[in-house]
């Protein structure tokens, strides 16, 4: 258990690589053995070619904003402070999308195109999330 008061994810078996090198300050996505493309969220078949055979490849988590949303009402009294802060879409170069929150930016400078980098937040000792910040 952790006293960490936020939302953390529950872990499965096909999702625990992805989770094991954030801790280690990496950050890998599945792709696929069959036709290299890359997949997020973890999945056992991939979807385009239906291989079932997939390495954990470290990617560089730089990418741009494909969209975003502000949240100015918290969802719990654990993020009021927080708000308003801003829940981007990056599009990475391997051709996925990801979902975290942008750091470092106020949230009227969040822009569509906009380059950003992940950057890793341990929030326990053993709890590691991503997020994004402006390149």
């Amino acid at each position: 258990m952790t006293d960490y008061p936020k939302l953390l994810p529950e872990i499965t078996p096909l999702h625990e690589p992805f989770w094991e090198a954030l801790r280690q300050h990496e950050f890998k996505l599945q792709k696929c053995a069959g036709c290299g493309r890359f997949r997020y969220i973890p999945t056992e078949i991939c979807q385009f070619c239906h291989s079932l055979d997939a390495e954990w490849t470290a990617v560089s988590g730089r990418g741009e904003i494909y969209t975003f949303t502000i949240v100015r009402r918290a969802p719990t009294p654990a993020y009021q402070e927080e708000t308003p802060y801003a829940i981007v879409h990056v599009t990475l170069p391997e051709g996925v999308r990801v979902i975290s929150t942008l750091v470092d930016c106020p949230v009227e400078d969040v822009r569509i195109g906009m380059p950003v980098e992940l950057v890793y937040d341990d929030v326990t000792p053993d709890w590691t999330l991503f997020r994004f910040r402006p390149v």
